[in-house]
């Protein structure tokens, strides 16, 4: 195998365009791009969202949402993850030892999400009103 013996098939290679060779050609004078205008001049790049100096649609229509910075640093835990904590105390530091939040979270809400058995001291952490009657009942405390 030889690089002087590799041919291509018939018609699978195009031929480059070569503007601006004469009237023959087909594309000569304004190699195809016309007379005047924006687009006609050298270095044109028109943005894609350029609509001719109409107001753009990114700017008609309203913006819209908000992101609080205090719900980055929120989460909601379930109940049944409770029962993963080997001890009675459950605070912020114990969460993040246990790896049930990161370590950005500042705030946590327990939820009534699944079951749990023992009876656990909450310590400065939010729940819900069923979350505390469970807790009770269990003969656990709610220290906010």
């Amino acid at each position: 195998m030889y690089l002087n013996t590799f041919y291509t098939e018939r018609g699978n290679k195009r031929n480059k365009k070569r503007v601006g060779r004469g009237i023959g050609s087909g594309l000569g004078k304004t190699c195809g791009k016309g007379h005047k205008g924006q687009k006609s001049r050298s270095g044109c790049k028109i943005n894609r969202s350029f609509e001719g100096g109409q107001t753009p649609l990114n700017r008609r229509l309203p913006k819209f949402g908000f992101i609080s910075r205090k719900q980055k640093k929120f989460q909601e835990i379930r109940l049944n993850e409770l029962s993963k904590i080997d001890g009675n105390d459950i605070n912020l530091s114990i969460l993040r030892s246990f790896k049930i939040i990161n370590r950005k979270i500042k705030y946590v809400k327990i939820i009534n999400t699944g079951n749990i058995n023992k009876f656990k001291n909450i310590i400065k952490l939010k729940c819900t009103s069923s979350v505390k009657k469970i807790l009770i009942q269990l003969g656990g405390n709610i220290k906010e």
